[in-house]
């Protein structure tokens, strides 16, 4: 069985948690809390030298870090995974833009905002995260006007990976009342099958 290495309001986490759930894979999850340092004392770095969860633990000791690179993993030869190499390279496109132009600004907004609670603290630095947070979400938006999901017109770890900290980006102070293909979006993917909650264990 999978050891999952977890915090639980993580959206990266939330991730992986949502694929295993979807796909039916029994899994030891493992809470990890970083708000105590827990990722950062020895045993963990061993296992993840960076530091950071998710961290997924295989049956035969390996480990593997990275939310979306765990997608990868988990959901190939699924439906969660195209067979095309095209549609392949589009989800991997996809989970790319979350990483460099979407989780840096809207996830981390949310972390000092709603998890860490010092908006205050962080008021100069959440101020530089609006514009490109938004310009993300506007990509996102100008795609889903013509789609239903991200990549070959149904449900795949492209929209996962999106949704982990889309759907909570009012916790972070984004607005998502201007971007109704976005927010249509969003009940797709809660109407997926075996859908959890990003709190839900």
């Amino acid at each position: 069985m999978f050891k999952f290495y977890d915090f639980l309001p993580s959206g990266n986490c939330y991730k992986v948690r949502l694929l295993l759930t979807q796909l039916g894979i029994p899994f030891e999850r493992i809470d990890v809390d970083i708000l105590k340092g827990e990722s950062r004392t020895a045993e963990f770095l061993s296992k993840n030298p960076n530091g950071r969860v998710p961290v997924l633990e295989t049956d035969s000791g390996q480990f593997l870090a990275e939310s979306n690179a765990i997608l990868f993993y988990l959901s190939a030869d699924t439906d969660f995974f195209p067979n095309d190499v095209f549609e392949q390279s589009q989800v991997l496109q996809w989970l790319f833009f979350e990483q460099y132009s979407h989780e840096p600004f809207i996830a981390t907004s949310r972390y000092w905002i709603s998890i860490l609670k010092k908006a205050e603290e962080y008021r100069e630095s959440l101020k530089q995260k609006r514009e490109p947070g938004y310009a993300a979400l506007a990509v996102m938006e100008k795609h889903l006007t013509h789609h239903n999901f991200f990549v070959a017109e149904r449900y795949t770890i492209a929209d996962i990976g999106l949704f982990a900290y889309t759907h909570v980006a009012d916790e972070g102070g984004f607005e998502l009342t201007q971007f109704p293909a976005i927010q249509a979006w969003i009940k797709r993917v809660q109407a997926q099958p075996r859908h959890i909650s990003i709190t839900q264990v």
